[in-house]
């Protein structure tokens, strides 16, 4: 299900691939989605290369927590809508695109909110997949439902709302 690439070793000391394949599993089968049929790529790096990515990507020359790269054009055009399911490949797979996730970021936005790293990431994570599933935050609408579906999702793993200090 999930290709890891780990390029700062800091992350396989957090335990980066079990955190993400937890995280990955529980959103895939909120939406009613296999995740032994599902794959999705994740670069675990650091800010430096998250930068990097973030400008050539968005035109951002700054580093970011995590990015998200859809296989599949699923966002809904109706604010507030769901998006389309992702259709299979012709071997039946759903590749369903790449996350980069910088260390250096998410510790240092768990530190400064006062939780723990590894909720932090399983958010991150979580918000990563949806967004390869066609959920996005930047109408009003949308991101009240994307957010919403990430508090259920980490609610059912035990991760209290990350929307409430």
């Amino acid at each position: 299900m999930l290709d890891i690439a780990i390029e700062d070793n800091r992350w396989q000391d957090a335990g980066l691939e079990a955190l993400a394949e937890r995280a990955a599993a529980q959103t895939l089968a909120h939406q009613g989605l296999d995740a032994d049929e599902s794959e999705i790529s994740l670069l675990a790096c650091d800010d430096d290369r998250i930068a990097v990515l973030n400008a050539e990507f968005r035109d951002k020359s700054t580093p970011t927590n995590v990015l998200s790269w859809p296989a599949q054009d699923l966002a809904p055009e109706i604010a507030g809508a769901e998006p389309a399911q992702p259709e299979p490949d012709f071997t039946g797979e759903l590749a369903l695109g790449d996350i980069a996730i910088s260390y250096d970021t998410c510790a240092r936005e768990a530190q400064s909110v006062g939780k723990p790293m590894d909720d932090h990431v399983t958010h991150l994570i979580v918000h990563g997949v949806l967004h390869l599933l066609g959920y996005d935050h930047i109408r009003d609408a949308d991101a009240t439902v994307m957010e919403a579906l990430e508090v259920e999702i980490l609610g059912k793993m035990g991760i209290n709302n990350p929307y409430i200090e």
